[in-house]
């Protein structure tokens, strides 16, 4: 399926009550790829007709006047997250690590893409055969590659985090999509969609315009933040991974604005707690109304932090549970890889001699001291081999991702 390449007709876009440009849309003719045959008499008087396409614009310039509100709740929320952020500086432990596995699991839990600690874990190893908890490690790289990347939001960057997003599909990993691409509604035409995309044609020239907005320092932080993530959503420049993509983008313009020094704070856990608070938001966004998207984003990060605590205070629990009870000299590697387990809960001999710096004799004696204190538990059911795992570290997890999957009372 394709569309044509130029639009017969169009309109401006205005902007809305809330100050902010809205969506336009232009008229761009339909051609279906798929067999007539194959199509009832409906669709076919339906796809003989042009569809709708969004004209989103830009925002590059645009000024930013919120509600005073909304605006003091975004402060609060960016305050929390730098004061978190400097918490779990000072933790003995790998904080920062954790934190991000944590995000990524709950921004791909936002796209349906659930899993376990224990499977996430083994897919870091390279074993296990779940492929949501692949894709789950597939996004917590791309968040390693934004990391990696700087603190620019810019086209370069966001095709490689797009590039290890989307590790499992070649064909369109690190590329801009060539075709339309629309939300809701038959999967054979956008026709009637909830939200039909800009026309794949717009999306170099938008990207370029959203990396210019991400760049000004004259948007609170938070703020910032949030719109550039529903601007991104809106021009959605893939062919799938956006949301995730674009939840990325979350922390790239957090962090260059100094919120964020050392952790992740998994505003994606937040997020979840509503999601259909969060969607109807990016709608009303496009709407010409930004308040509730930059509410939404707000709100994720309090919840965020709140449960990030919860998390990091179970972890230190645990880390001083485990201590009173493992029987090792004081340099021993097996000290080492105990605190290393926070950030890989799931090993074998090989993982455990790297996290150690030792050789696999010298890793091996470590895992049967914390097998032996009942740190580590040997993976049953391991096809691939000898694995072993921090059970208190993925319980840890997983109640955090429950906690984080709560609706709030009377939703």
């Amino acid at each position: 399926m394709s569309p044509s390449p130029a639009p017969r007709t169009g309109s401006r876009a205005p902007r809305g009550d809330g100050g902010w440009p809205a969506l336009g849309s232009e008229e761009r003719e339909w051609v279906s790829t798929i067999d007539p045959g194959r199509l009832t008499v409906y669709e076919r008087i339906r796809l003989d007709r042009p569809y709708r396409a969004a004209i989103v614009p830009e925002i590059a310039d645009v000024r930013v006047d919120l509600d005073p509100e909304v605006l003091t709740l975004a402060q609060d929320a960016a305050t929390e997250m730098t004061r978190f952020d400097a918490e779990v500086a000072h933790l003995p432990l790998p904080m920062p690590a954790v934190l991000l596995r944590s995000e990524s699991a709950s921004s791909s839990q936002i796209e349906q893409l659930t899993s376990s600690a224990r499977n996430i874990a083994l897919a870091e190893l390279g074993v296990g055969d779940k492929e949501n908890a692949r894709l789950v490690v597939a996004n917590a790289r791309a968040m390693m590659t934004a990391l990696a990347d700087g603190d620019e939001v810019t086209p370069t960057g966001l095709l490689a985090i797009h590039r290890e997003l989307m590790v499992a599909e070649p064909d369109h990993a690190g590329r801009w999509r060539e075709e339309q691409v629309w939300i809701g509604a038959s999967d054979v035409s956008p026709h009637g969609a909830d939200f039909v995309a800009p026309h794949h044609d717009h999306v170099p020239r938008l990207v370029e315009d959203l990396a210019a907005f991400a760049a000004r320092v004259d948007v609170p932080a938070l703020v910032h933040a949030a719109l550039v993530h529903a601007q991104f959503e809106t021009i959605h420049p893939f062919v799938d991974g956006n949301g995730r993509t674009g939840r990325v983008l979350l922390h790239t313009v957090l962090r260059r604005a100094g919120v964020v020094a050392r952790a992740t704070v998994p505003v994606s856990a937040g997020l979840l707690r509503d999601t259909g608070s969060y969607f109807r938001a990016l709608t009303t966004y496009r709407e010409g109304e930004p308040h509730a998207v930059v509410e939404q984003v707000a709100l994720a990060a309090l919840a965020a932090v709140r449960n990030g605590r919860e998390l990091a205070s179970d972890v230190e629990g645990i880390r001083e549970r485990w201590r009173s009870t493992v029987r090792a000299r004081r340099d021993a590697a097996a000290w080492r890889l105990l605190d290393a387990l926070f950030a890989r809960p799931v090993v074998d001999v090989a993982l455990a001699a790297t996290l150690t710096g030792t050789s696999g004799r010298a890793a091996l004696t470590a895992v049967d001291t914390l097998v032996e204190a009942g740190v580590l538990t040997p993976v049953s059911g391991a096809r691939w081999g000898r694995a072993w795992q921090a059970t208190d570290v993925l319980a840890a997890t997983d109640a955090f991702a429950r906690r984080a999957g709560r609706r709030r009372a009377g939703r």
